[in-house]
């Protein structure tokens, strides 16, 4: 029978580590970033095994989070809707940002959920309150899904919001399965690398190449795909990174190279401790800062830290290393912000 320990324990640890397998990746041709039952990431490290995994378990020296984290900053509550070349982005937490302009609603990997976890009763659970109440969000047109790990693809979230707005669904290859699973009449588009998609209002998105992996359970390591998101006709444009790790600064290089600067980047910058365990998966704070300066954007807003403890690093480690980072790197601290649930950022309306 499976204990509460052992079950927060591997609930924890799928976004960080399962088994390889095959799935729902067969029958897509062979490219160079998939070998005809996985995906992969072409001259980068791959995730980590089960024989590491239970090094850092057993050996883990975590830092306690407290029971309840909760922003400084009040919920938003968003508009309708942002029309014309001005942008908005408000923080929920995690991952999940509402990106407003060109009259879209647009949610990243939105989680609503309490736990980031395959249980109801175990793993990782949120310390503080989404940013954006649910009922408060607008109608939403548009669900970007960087990957399948827990934290960021949340089946009961998307379940509510196709339920609620019906609105189309973005994902990298493979993930369908399991996003119909919950919401079975889900309108999904699944994109590879490098394609794009034109979407109202002149809004252009690029699936972008990023360094990380996916799963959802013990036999699906790499059955689906990983990506980033690159979003053109809104503001300067967006990069949003999902997770990543810096990859020697590839991911970051190749984005500035196909879409030149886009305004803002919103970047991950928190579960990264032990670095010998998850430095292929994600950034730490000081190549978040690296990975910005490569991208070339005026603004960069930090995220993936504060909500779910995934990783061994304090609670409020991740901005007091931005701060250094920012400051070793010469760049003012109000260029990159370690966003907090209920953070808004707007830019105005674009001219000409």
């Amino acid at each position: 029978m499976l204990t509460r320990r052992a079950a927060t324990a591997l609930a924890a640890a799928l976004p960080a580590a399962a088994c390889a397998g095959g799935g729902a990746a067969g029958r897509r041709p062979v490219s160079d970033h998939f070998d005809g039952a996985r995906f992969f990431n072409p001259g980068g490290a791959g995730p980590r095994g089960f024989l590491d995994l239970a090094r850092w378990q057993l050996g883990r020296e975590s830092a306690e989070w407290p029971q309840a984290w909760p922003s400084p900053l009040p919920p938003d509550r968003p508009p309708p809707r942002v029309e014309g070349r001005g942008l908005r982005v408000a923080f929920a937490g995690h991952a999940s940002f509402l990106i407003q302009g060109a009259g879209l609603n647009i949610l990243t990997d939105p989680v609503w959920s309490d736990r980031a976890s395959p249980f109801s009763f175990a793993g990782p659970r949120r310390v503080n309150a989404p940013g954006i109440g649910f009922d408060d969000l607008p109608a939403i047109d548009l669900v970007l899904l960087s990957h399948g790990h827990y934290d960021h693809l949340d089946q009961e979230t998307l379940a509510r919001l196709w339920q609620r707005d019906r609105p189309r669904i973005v994902a990298p290859l493979g993930h369908a399965a399991t996003i119909q699973a919950a919401a079975p009449e889900a309108r999904i588009t699944e994109l590879d690398w490098d394609e794009r998609l034109a979407l109202p209002g002149g809004v252009e998105l690029g699936c972008e190449p990023v360094h990380h992996w996916t799963a959802r359970g013990l036999f699906d390591r790499n059955a689906a795909l990983w990506c980033g998101f690159a979003i053109r006709g809104l503001g300067e444009g967006i990069f949003f990174a999902g997770d990543t790790g810096f990859d020697e600064g590839r991911p970051f290089a190749r984005v500035a190279r196909r879409h030149g600067p886009l305004g803002l980047a919103l970047l991950p910058i928190g579960a990264y401790a032990p670095r010998w365990f998850m430095a292929p998966q994600h950034m730490d704070p000081e190549e978040a800062v690296r990975g910005f300066a490569l991208l070339g954007a005026r603004q960069a807003l930090g995220y993936h830290w504060g909500t779910f403890q995934l990783t061994d690093e304090a609670v409020d480690a991740p901005p007091a290393a931005l701060a250094t980072a920012l400051a070793a790197a010469g760049v003012a601290p109000g260029r990159f912000l370690a966003a907090r649930p209920g953070l808004v950022w707007e830019a105005p309306a674009m001219i000409g």
